[in-house]
């Protein structure tokens, strides 16, 4: 079998001869890293988009931002109604405040709602914005729920807090 024939039998001679010259060689110890350091100055890496700002930048960016929503929240009128598409989810009447609990679709749907009186911890109304210090904790809020049919509570109108 002839060398011509198989392309693959002339590089591994020509490999096997590189091998024998390079084992004799022996490279300075800090080559590579010289070699590593011309490359990146070379072929500097790209920034990305995010790279543009320094952290400090990014923080001031971030600050902002948050002061830029609170102000905007603290904006908004409390004596306003809060509204999704057309009809308000909270609403006042005569100080005490209407807050839906479910869509107003599914409220509007309900056929035999019933209005019913009860005495709900102030605890448990914490999440709807009323305040809540340990001093009045334990107390109650006088309340008037709309209730389904089936028990869910529609809606909630604070008529006192105790």
């Amino acid at each position: 079998m002839d060398m011509n024939d198989n392309p693959d039998a002339k590089l591994a001679a020509a490999f096997a001869a590189l091998r024998g010259e390079l084992a004799g060689q022996d490279t300075p110890r800090c080559v590579e890293k010289e070699l590593l350091q011309a490359f990146e100055r070379q072929f500097k890496p790209k920034r990305r988009w995010y790279q543009a700002l320094s952290l400090p930048q990014w923080g001031t960016a971030g600050a902002l931002c948050s002061l830029t929503a609170v102000v905007l929240l603290v904006a908004q009128s409390p004596h306003e109604a809060v509204r999704v598409g057309s009809q308000p989810l909270v609403s006042f009447d005569n100080g005490a405040a209407f807050v839906a609990l479910d869509s107003l679709e599914r409220i509007e749907a309900e056929p035999d709602a019933q209005l019913v009186e009860a005495e709900v911890p102030r605890t448990a109304l914490a999440p709807l914005g009323l305040s809540v210090s340990p001093e009045n904790a334990a107390d109650t809020v006088r309340a008037e729920m709309l209730v389904a049919a089936d028990g869910h509570p529609l809606a909630v109108r604070l008529s006192s807090a105790n």
